[in-house]
This record gives C-alpha cells, sequence and structure tokens, in this order.
C-alpha cells in the first residue's frame, strides 16, 4: 500500500462555484467541508475579488458581495483571455489557481493540506483545453504532478455509486442534475463482459429551466413536468436508485414526481455527489482496489478500445499490447522500439470494448531505405489527441553501423473507430 499522506481530496470545480470534499487517510468514506461548521453550506462560489490599490484578494462569498468581483473563473481560463486587474493584464488561469489556493484554506481545521496524498479535480466534461488548465494549477500549487487527476462529473458519478452498497446499483441508475437546466444521466452495467464495461447515457431538458425564488405556480409546474420526464426514462427499465443533485432541488417543489419515484426504488438528495466520487476515484487511482479489476468505466473522454501490434516473435506471429482500453485520453501514452519484417508498414490492431469488432490499420512509412528483413529498427510513440484518435510518431533508427539512420521520421493520425 502507497503512503496516503493526510487525505484524498477531491475537488468539484465549474463555472459558478467549487466544492471539496477530503478522506482521511484510514477512513473509507469522504467528508465534505462546509463554510458553516454544523451546516452544509457546501458550494463555494467562484469568485475573486482583489481589493484596491492592495494585494489582498477575497474569494467566494467575500468576494460576490463586493461591487464587480471576477466570477465565471472556469470560462474565462478555458478562453484563455486575460483579465485586466488594475491597469495589468493577468492570465485567467492564475486567477483560477489563485481561487484553488485561497479555497482550500477552508479545509485547514480538517486535514494538512501540505501533505495531500492525491488531489482528483472533476469538471461537467474533460477537454484537451480542462488538461492543460488542470496541470497548470496543479504546477502553480507545487502539487507533485504524479498525485493530481481530472475525470469527468460522469466518471465522479459512477465512482460515487458503485461506492456504494451494492442493492443500490443491481440495476440501472439515475440521476437527475438540475442546476441551470434538468439534465438525466442513467448508468447501464454490461455484465456479460470480463471486466463488466459501465457506460452513462445523458440527456438534456430544457424546457425544463431553474430559477431562484419560483412562485408556487412555478413549483407545481415544476413537479408535473418532472413527472413526465421521469415517468418516460423509467418506463420499461428496472431502477435500482436514484439520485437528485443540483440547486434546483433545494426547493422542496418535487412532491409528486417523489412520490413516483419512490415506488419501489431508493431516492437520495444531495449536493456533494461528484466532489465525494471524485476522491473515490482519486483513491482508486492511487490504490487500486478489486473494484478497479471488475469494471471499466467508459465515459466520452476514455479510450474505448485496446490497442496493439501485430509483429512476429521467434517467427510465429504474435500479439503486442500498446495501450489498454478505459484510460483517460489524456493520460494515454506509450513508447518502444521495434525492428520491421520484410515489408516497411506496421500493423495496427484496434479491439472495441463496445462491440464485438477487431479492426487493423495498416501504417505505411514512405520513404524508408529499402533494406534486409530485420535490419530496420524504429522508436515509436504513441499518444491521443482524443478518444477516437492516436497520433503515431515513427522514426528510423536504422541498425546499427551497417545500416546508419536514414533521419526519416513519421507523424501519422489513425482513427480508432
Amino acid at each position: 500500500m502507497r503512503n496516503l499522506g493526510s487525505a484524498i481530496i477531491g475537488y468539484d470545480l465549474n463555472d459558478t462555484y467549487a466544492q471539496i470534499s477530503y478522506l482521511k487517510a484510514g477512513e473509507t468514506e469522504p467528508e465534505t467541508a462546509s463554510l458553516v461548521l454544523g451546516l452544509e453550506l457546501f458550494n463555494i462560489p467562484l469568485a475573486l475579488y482583489k481589493e484596491p490599490g492592495s494585494n489582498s484578494w477575497l474569494y467566494g462569498n467575500e468576494a460576490i458581495k463586493k461591487d464587480q468581483p471576477f466570477t465565471h473563473l472556469l470560462g474565462l481560463a478555458i478562453s484563455g483571455t486575460a483579465v485586466t486587474v488594475e491597469a495589468e493584464q493577468i492570465d485567467p488561469v492564475s486567477l483560477l489557481a489563485l481561487f484553488v489556493k485561497r479555497s482550500l484554506s477552508i479545509l485547514t481545521m480538517q486535514v494538512n493540506t501540505d501533505d495531500i496524498a492525491a488531489f482528483m479535480f472533476t469538471t461537467p466534461e474533460v477537454t484537451p483545453r480542462i488538461v492543460e488548465i488542470v496541470a497548470e494549477i496543479a504546477l502553480s500549487l507545487s502539487l507533485s504532478p504524479e498525485r493530481v487527476y481530472l475525470q469527468s462529473y460522469r466518471e465522479s458519478m459512477y465512482q460515487y455509486i458503485v461506492h456504494q452498497p451494492k442493492e443500490l446499483w443491481n440495476h440501472q441508475v439515475l440521476l437527475f442534475d438540475y442546476a441551470s437546466h434538468m439534465k438525466a444521466f442513467r448508468l447501464e452495467m454490461n455484465k456479460k463482459t470480463t471486466p463488466i464495461v459501465v457506460f452513462i447515457e445523458s440527456e438534456s431538458f430544457p424546457e425544463l429551466r431553474y430559477t431562484a425564488d419560483p412562485s408556487e405556480r412555478q413549483k407545481k409546474e415544476w413537479d408535473e413536468q418532472f413527472l413526465l420526464i421521469s415517468g418516460d426514462l423509467i418506463k420499461g427499465r428496472i431502477v435500482s436508485s436514484i439520485y437528485l443533485v443540483g440547486e434546483g432541488f433545494k426547493d422542496e417543489w418535487a412532491n409528486e414526481s417523489l412520490k413516483y419515484l419512490c415506488q419501489g426504488r431508493r431516492a437520495f438528495r444531495g449536493n456533494n455527489l461528484y466532489s465525494k466520487g471524485a476522491c473515490y476515484g482519486a483513491m482508486e487511482k492511487f490504490n487500486p482496489g478489486e473494484l478497479s479489476k471488475k469494471m471499466i468505466f467508459l465515459g466520452e473522454e476514455k479510450l474505448k478500445a485496446n490497442i496493439g501490434i501485430r509483429l512476429k516473435r521467434n517467427g510465429l506471429e504474435s500479439y503486442f499490447a500498446i495501450l489498454d482500453a478505459g484510460a483517460n485520453f489524456y493520460e494515454c501514452a506509450n513508447s518502444f522500439e521495434l525492428i520491421l519484417d520484410e515489408e516497411p508498414k506496421l500493423s495496427l490492431i484496434i479491439t472495441s470494448l463496445t462491440g464485438s469488432s477487431v479492426t487493423e490499420q495498416i501504417i505505411t512509412l514512405p520513404g524508408l531505405p529499402e533494406r534486409p528483413g530485420r535490419t530496420t529498427r524504429l522508436h515509436i510513440a504513441i499518444r491521443l489527441k482524443s478518444a477516437a484518435i492516436a497520433v503515431l510518431s515513427i522514426a528510423d533508427l536504422g541498425f546499427g553501423d551497417l545500416f546508419p539512420t536514414s533521419g526519416k521520421e513519421w507523424s501519422i493520425l489513425c482513427p480508432l473507430c
């Protein structure tokens, strides 16, 4: 077992708020840091404010009380547009990193933030730009890169649910996220595969839009709409449990719809599922348990196929594994060397986990010098541009003094589906 340090941190980051959960060493269930001791005030407004003429910055609730605070910090960081602060241009990622640093101060009484074992950020979606932003935040906070991770809300949902009692996810699971508007997520498992493949489908309902301080009439309309939506999603399916998350559920309007949802099913309402799921995800990354061996979650950012190369060893055709399905595309990379047989080409084998298909991509190397068989050594590096596109970087290394390198290099895009 690796040293767990003081705690594992799950950091929920979206464009409106942040939230921090933590899992102390030796404990099995995360806690969520509250802004007020004894109350479930988990959401930290994603805002900063600089006191004029000083280097003093306020964050969260203190910032939004001020005139013209900096808000939507994640969106600003994604855009990359510099922010003007007292006539000075500031990198928006630096502002976001400052917010993260200040917000971690609420953990002072719970854990030693100088000895964090693993730190998992979770965001609504994971894109290459978000990956860059998280890497920059980790660097600015002096967090060890090998202990900083990133996962989407969907994967945080998966991690949270499968760490609950099994009877709650024996069949399908529904999660309704009601923030700006209603979104539904359905978790399903293909138990016929080994390991079990888990995926999450989603659907959006923009007609059911949240507004603060709804009237009684509006609450009734929401309840009627939600009853229709949930009924359509459950019809013909066996659902073990249902989760309600988001600020929109706090107004106690879902009376008839909740009665329906709870008929033969367990229903839970809360606001810290994603940050707790981030903790569980970091725990599985840092100290993988039996769960990681039995299940693979295939989200949008996951590699959905095993990737390998067909080659010959001792005259026999064999398969050399390169990348394994189930990993985040931004974490997938490998490099190796091999000696070509007679032909100047490679055979890339793609074995899908979402179907029964096995495809072969033939990679040709135009301009490679003609040499006798097994006298060409190649250096091959592979990384993923997205979950569906691999980038192969290949260099001719020659074969010692007999066949010097030609200096030839190839960069090849390879579709994976």
